[in-house]
């Protein structure tokens, strides 16, 4: 053990972010704008605040602000569980005789298990200071659905949450989590809307999707006064909020003297991804220093590595705004044996045009390979990682073998981005046998991609 670095890495009270970081105030290529998905045009404020909380709008379309302050009942509310901890992977590093120095991120150390609450109690808190009645949301494997609805109790709003079918039927106690906290959770799709029917009668059987479960949620804030629709990920609101985690990793190596070489995160829709790199970006996209950032998605739901950059509904039922990004076409259903989370069609328009601009690279991972990794770094580093952590696991212990067949000393940071106690049937699939790697065929993709909107230059 290197005596100079702590197994955990904590920043004082005082150290604590007091502002989010905005990475598109520093990139030269601008994401490009929603689209209306009626008349294909730019969307106004005004249109969007249909929709959205009237601030989160504003950050939503604010492409100039670097630094965006964090109001004090968020900054309040984060003392319960941040800073979260920079783990140095001693036994990790150990196990695999690696000369590599991997560290990790840990954002599982809240009641809601994961690194959404970051952004959920800050998009609560808005829709309380706009004096809305409640929100509406979509949720996948159910960490987002679970972070709002403890962070709408905090503030006592009304939270509605439409969880994707597989994962409803798969993950109960992470359903039940929702409901202590007083969430109504229905299954996605479901009768309850009239995209969610429309859904069904085109898709009888469907396992679901984070496509389908969007629509049903803004079709439900939409014929409801007092609600508007929040979201989890993909969005540039979410990957501001997220920027937390970025700032605190950044400002916990910068404390020793430790400057990262490679910087790994999972992606699904990128709000994880997002906010780990977002310092790290910032002084790439400004020319002060450079880094390798690596974006790790699932083999069955890969919209960076095989997906198409152009635009795109974010939802099945085409309801809502079209994002320039690189998407698997909306509607793009993934396999209902895929487990590990990451299931969203496209991907941040943000991280996209980033991606596009060759200032990151990504990489795609099968499912078996992921819960091997799992399950070895659950065994060697005493945490049982999510499923979608695990994907950076998986890219984290392949850098840090080539590293030691390289003889490279490496320094490795990776984003954890919760727990998976609530992610077990997964786990039994796996060590039962019963897990398979399914891979979408260049065909099945072909038929998603023709059906992508035709949007002019």
């Amino acid at each position: 053990m290197d005596q100079k670095i702590p197994y955990k890495i904590y920043l004082e009270e005082s150290e604590l972010p007091r502002a989010w970081y905005n990475v598109r105030a520093d990139m030269k290529v601008k994401p490009a704008p929603l689209l209306h998905p009626g008349t294909g045009k730019p969307m106004t404020a005004a249109e969007l605040e249909g929709v959205f909380c009237r601030e989160l709008v504003r950050q939503e379309l604010d492409e100039d602000t670097a630094y965006v302050e964090i109001p004090q009942e968020i900054r309040d509310f984060y003392k319960m569980y941040r800073p979260s901890p920079l783990v140095r992977a001693y036994c990790l590093e150990e196990k695999l005789q690696t000369p590599a120095k991997i560290y990790y991120k840990f954002e599982g150390n809240n009641t809601s298990g994961s690194h959404k609450l970051n952004s959920a109690i800050a998009q609560a808190y808005y829709a309380k200071q706009q004096g809305l009645k409640g929100v509406t949301t979509e949720t996948g494997a159910g960490q987002w659905g679970t972070a709002l609805s403890m962070a709408c109790a905090y503030l006592g709003l009304d939270c509605q949450v439409y969880m994707v079918k597989c994962s409803y039927e798969q993950k109960p106690f992470r359903r039940e989590v929702m409901r202590t906290y007083g969430a109504k959770v229905t299954p996605s799709p479901s009768d309850t809307t009239s995209v969610g029917r429309k859904i069904l009668s085109e898709f009888p059987g469907t396992t679901g999707s984070l496509g389908c479960a969007i629509s049903e949620a803004v079709e439900a804030a939409g014929g409801q006064e007092g609600y508007r629709y929040v979201l989890g990920s993909v969005l540039n609101q979410v990957l501001l909020h997220q920027s937390v985690i970025g700032l605190e990793t950044k400002a916990a190596l910068d404390k020793y003297g430790i400057r990262p070489d490679v910087i790994i995160g999972c992606a699904g829709g990128g709000s994880n991804l997002g906010g780990l790199i977002a310092p790290f970006m910032g002084e790439k996209l400004r020319g002060e220093a450079d880094y390798r950032i690596v974006a790790v998605e699932p083999a069955s739901c890969p919209s960076f590595t095989r997906g198409r950059f152009a635009y795109d509904f974010c939802d099945t039922g085409m309801v809502c705004p079209l994002a320039k990004m690189y998407t698997l076409g909306s509607s793009f259903i993934p396999s209902a044996n895929h487990a590990g989370g990451l299931r969203f069609h496209g991907m941040s328009s943000t991280l996209s045009q980033l991606y596009h601009d060759g200032l990151m690279e990504a990489v795609s991972v099968d499912q078996t390979k992921v819960f091997e990794a799992a399950e070895y770094f659950a065994r060697v580093e005493g945490i049982l990682p999510a499923p979608e952590s695990s994907h950076a696991i998986r890219a984290a212990i392949d850098e840090a073998v080539a590293c030691k067949e390289a003889g490279r000393g490496e320094t490795i940071v990776f984003g954890l981005t919760g727990t998976g106690y609530f992610d077990m049937v997964a786990y039994e699939k796996f060590h039962d046998g019963q897990m398979t790697d399914y891979v979408p065929t260049d065909e099945e993709l072909a038929a998603s991609f023709a059906r992508l909107p035709k949007v002019p230059e």
